[in-house]
């Protein structure tokens, strides 16, 4: 059974160019949605009722920009998505993430069917990230778990490397192959980790790293050196 596809009211943030009108025109041929250029610095005056994605071309409105600029819109437009265009790498993809609404990245060698694709997944509510960013944002994310509760527990950077390991299921020997150190060391670590946190074995850590630090999402990385 095939899904439905959403369309809507494409704002593209530009200026306007014949270069701008081919692409708009493209999209509006290849996306059935209502395609219009709008210049960055041009007030929203009023939105239709049916689904609405601004797409911000970031040579004109950096990743730097792109959240300062999202705040001087109306209040109206507060939950509208916001798509970056030509975004030049991850680093800035990253910084444009500052932005709450921003849900979709189109790099600037993105294909044409591809970005098509992008607006028919944001309009219908999904994100449209490369899997290179989550995996960077699921790295962050873990890293700022382990950086935010690490001064209340005492816990050193290499303990709450094996706490996120231990998170994942691996055994003492797949921790000590992972981090370079042997299997002594791993069980020397453990104890202290186990005192620090008031435990006596895996099975309470595991349920203690759940209760106070929340699920700790997958690194990809280290999920497919332990398979």
């Amino acid at each position: 059974m095939q899904h439905k596809t959403i369309t809507g009211t494409v704002f593209i943030i530009t200026e306007n160019s014949a270069q701008t009108q081919l692409f708009a025109n493209y999209l509006a041929e290849h996306t059935s949605c209502e395609i219009h250029v709008h210049a960055p610095d041009t007030p929203f005056t009023s939105l239709p009722s049916h689904p609405v994605l601004l797409v911000v071309d970031s040579d004109h409105i950096g990743s730097d920009e792109l959240h300062p600029w999202y705040e001087t819109l109306p209040a109206s437009m507060a939950d509208v998505p916001v798509a970056a265009l030509n975004v030049p790498d991850l680093e800035q993809a990253l910084k444009a993430l500052y932005c709450s609404q921003l849900k979709g990245v189109f790099y600037r060698d993105e294909s044409l069917v591809v970005i098509c694709k992008g607006i028919h997944a944001m309009l219908a509510g999904d994100l449209w990230l490369s899997r290179e960013l989550m995996t960077k944002l699921i790295h962050l994310y873990r890293k700022q778990q382990r950086n935010a509760f690490r001064p209340v527990c005492g816990l050193t950077n290499r303990e709450m490397e094996i706490i996120s390991l231990l998170g994942t299921g691996a055994s003492n020997q797949q921790i000590a192959e992972k981090l370079f150190v042997s299997e002594h060391t791993v069980k020397s670590h453990l104890y202290n980790i186990f005192r620090k946190i008031d435990v006596n074995n895996r099975v309470q850590a595991l349920n203690w790293i759940h209760k106070n630090i929340g699920p700790l999402m997958p690194n990809v990385e280290t999920a497919r050196s332990l398979q």
